[in-house]
């Protein structure tokens, strides 16, 4: 087994063991970064005095001295002086920035082609695209050019595109992770969280990069720790564990091949004694139109500074994603519009809350597909933002609610990934991970992207 085929998990044991040094693991991602990267293009900036175990970053997380464009050229060479916390976290742990990742502009984006720097592709398939917007973190984690990568989840972008590159992605839950330092999208939505080679490597990387600091006033000040849960992980099963499946999950726009993978996993955890409970989430039908005016008016908010005076280039340097957002969350915004726009998608955005609150009291986890399709095609979609925005329609109900979601990968269809979402009560990442674990254990998933 070649060093970059290590998890994190067993990376660390390794280095413990000195299997391998620090210099001889760094080496060994840097050389494969060289070879594959330029056809990947999935990192914008690659640090080669990178010392101790390598991460990928996105880039509009900010690392002090390296750049962080947010994929646009608006900010193209900015160098924030200061790290954000989860990257200063994750110093204090040992780890090092290998390099920043490309991604949609702002975050802005479902497939990685709205990167101003141009896109990345899928490691599975270099015609097809990685997912978006933290499409570099994921196509990094797939292609073994990190030993794990950091992105940013507003509405589906870790989740998204860890399915379709085929790797484990975790979204935590809003206020689980200190928002400092990551370029704001959408504040009320946007949490930073891990893709990985494991979901215990996921689980690792969340007790680093959790906990509050005097920055961010949503995030709770306990760092994320293993508690007392409903069954151990060591547990090769998922007794007692009550399992929802949405109806609205399974409905028109699922591919069909998706739909095969999903309940085949479905099929697993019931065999491995969970319980199937039928659960209903009836304002997921409104969940894409409600997330697009509360996340566009907040953008339209937060890129008003980038102003060209203040801060950033000229605004014509924006690309025609954040120019739309801007403009519809603006006019979302305006006198006169506010309360039939903004006002109404709040209060649904609390029914869809509600919903899962209600579902959570017959399961303990639910489950169903990250992503209606596998990976389409480079260019496919891109001239058509509506279809682009119907990828997302089952990761966006999730962020609306602020709580916790795991993509794990789950099959193929077509020969390219399938995740499978799991989704927890807020805060109870715990279970969600545990139940991951054991499923992940039970798939016994091997395959890797086949880089020429």
């Amino acid at each position: 087994m070649a060093i970059t085929d290590l998890t994190l998990v067993q990376t660390i044991k390794a280095l413990k063991d000195k299997q391998f040094s620090n210099e001889e693991l760094n080496q060994a991602y840097l050389n494969r970064i060289k070879r594959y990267n330029p056809e990947l293009n999935a990192f914008f900036e690659v640090n080669e005095s990178s010392g101790v175990i390598p991460a990928a970053v996105k880039s509009l997380i900010s690392t002090k001295g390296l750049k962080t464009s947010a994929g646009s050229k608006i900010i193209e060479n900015y160098k924030p002086p200061f790290n954000a916390t989860v990257i200063e976290n994750l110093i204090s742990e040992g780890v090092s920035v290998i390099g920043k990742t490309n991604q949609d502009e702002f975050a802005m984006g479902s497939s990685g082609e709205n990167s101003a720097f141009g896109s990345t592709k899928n490691p599975w398939d270099l015609k097809k695209v990685p997912g978006g917007s933290s499409s570099g973190s994921a196509a990094a984690v797939a292609a073994d050019l990190a030993v794990f990568a950091l992105g940013t989840d507003t509405g589906g972008s870790i989740r998204q595109p860890a399915s379709l590159s085929g790797v484990v992605g975790l979204k935590p839950s809003y206020g689980r992770v200190s928002r400092y330092g990551a370029i704001a999208m959408a504040s009320s939505l946007d949490q930073i969280g891990p893709f990985a080679k494991s979901v215990g490597d996921a689980r690792l990387i969340l007790e680093w990069i959790s906990g509050g600091d005097k920055y961010d006033s949503n995030c709770v000040a306990e760092k994320f720790k293993i508690q007392n849960s409903k069954f151990k992980i060591t547990d090769q099963n998922l007794k007692d564990v009550r399992v929802g499946v949405p109806e609205e999950y399974f409905g028109q726009g699922l591919d069909e091949g998706v739909k095969e993978v999903i309940e085949k996993a479905i099929k697993k955890m019931e065999e491995l004694g969970a319980e199937i409970v039928e659960v209903s989430l009836p304002n997921t039908k409104y969940g894409v139109a409600v997330y697009y005016i509360i996340m566009a008016s907040e953008v339209s908010s937060n890129l008003a500074r980038f102003d060209g005076i203040r801060l950033g280039g000229p605004r014509d340097l924006f690309g025609d994603e954040p120019k739309r957002r801007i403009m519809l969350g603006t006019f979302a915004l305006s006198s006169g519009y506010f309360e039939d726009y903004f006002i109404k998608a709040a209060k649904v955005r609390t029914l869809i809350k509600k919903d899962f609150e209600k579902a959570f009291a017959s399961c303990d986890v639910i489950v169903g597909p990250v992503s209606p399709t596998v990976a389409w095609n480079l260019g496919e979609k891109i001239d058509d933002p509506l279809k682009m925005y119907l990828s997302d329609a089952y990761t966006i109900p999730a962020s609306l609610a602020g709580i916790p979601g795991l993509s794990l990968p789950a099959g193929f269809s077509e020969n390219l990934p399938v995740g499978l979402q799991i989704l927890g009560k807020y805060m109870d990442e715990e279970t969600v991970l545990n139940v991951g674990e054991v499923l992940e254990k039970a798939l016994n998933i091997k395959e890797k992207p086949r880089l020429r």
